[in-house]
């Protein structure tokens, strides 16, 4: 789905070069699989993006993403925190990765947001719905939380929530960010940072982001190895 390369692109840190693919980002916004406005949407961010100078987007991007968990990209941030089920986890991503023939660059993580969307661009509809249907409590919740900070990023992630779950209705999830404590301030950077587990708002992650049960579609799970 060239959607989701479009989305990967955007939704990752700003580097220098993406102002000389300016022209291709328009025309990627252009997709018929989009609604007419939300193609007015996206175009309209990728406009607002490349009429920043590079380091005042970067400066925005870290703003939203880099300050704090509640933004953070790394989806099992939000599923597992700090505990030792990520690592397995990683592990079971890096594998179906690389048994689909998607490699990662060196300093990748594969639970990154943007990355998990450029491997999905690549995969059968079908499966890229089942994956994105495993994490759309996620989607929703981004999304939820970049509309309440007023940041542009929104329209990205509300198109992600669109895509999985057909439809866009984040009332009920405006109204519970609006009472979160925002953890982007330096006394909630530092406050946060010392905490054993991760937690979002006054509340650890609650059940709706235990990880499933069931693997997406062509996942697979890799067995711990035990030393004797």
């Amino acid at each position: 789905m060239r959607l989701l390369k479009l989305i990967a692109v955007l939704l990752d840190y700003p580097q220098d070069d993406l102002w000389a693919h300016a022209d291709e980002l328009r025309e990627a916004c252009a997709d018929p699989a989009l609604s007419p406005a939300r193609r007015v949407a996206l175009r309209g961010f990728v406009d607002d993006l490349v009429a920043q100078e590079p380091m005042a987007a970067q400066e925005r991007w870290l703003g939203l993403f880099d300050r704090g968990r509640a933004m953070s990209l790394l989806l099992f941030e939000h599923i597992h925190g700090e505990s030792r089920d990520r690592g397995q986890a990683m592990v079971d991503l890096l594998a179906t990765y690389r048994g689909h023939g998607f490699e990662l660059g060196v300093k990748q993580l594969p639970d990154y947001l943007p990355v998990v969307l450029e491997y999905l661009s690549l995969r059968p509809v079908e499966e890229v719905r089942d994956w994105l249907s495993h994490v759309a409590h996620i989607l929703e919740l981004l999304a939820a939380r970049a509309q309440e900070r007023g940041s542009p990023y929104a329209v990205l992630l509300e198109t992600l929530v669109e895509t999985a779950a057909g439809k866009l209705d984040l009332a009920a999830l405006r109204t519970r960010v609006a009472s979160e404590e925002r953890d982007d301030t330096p006394e909630a950077i530092d406050r946060v940072w010392e905490e054993e587990a991760v937690r979002f708002g006054a509340e650890a992650p609650g059940e709706e982001c235990n990880p499933p049960t069931r693997l997406p579609s062509g996942a697979k799970r890799i067995e711990p190895t035990v030393t004797p």
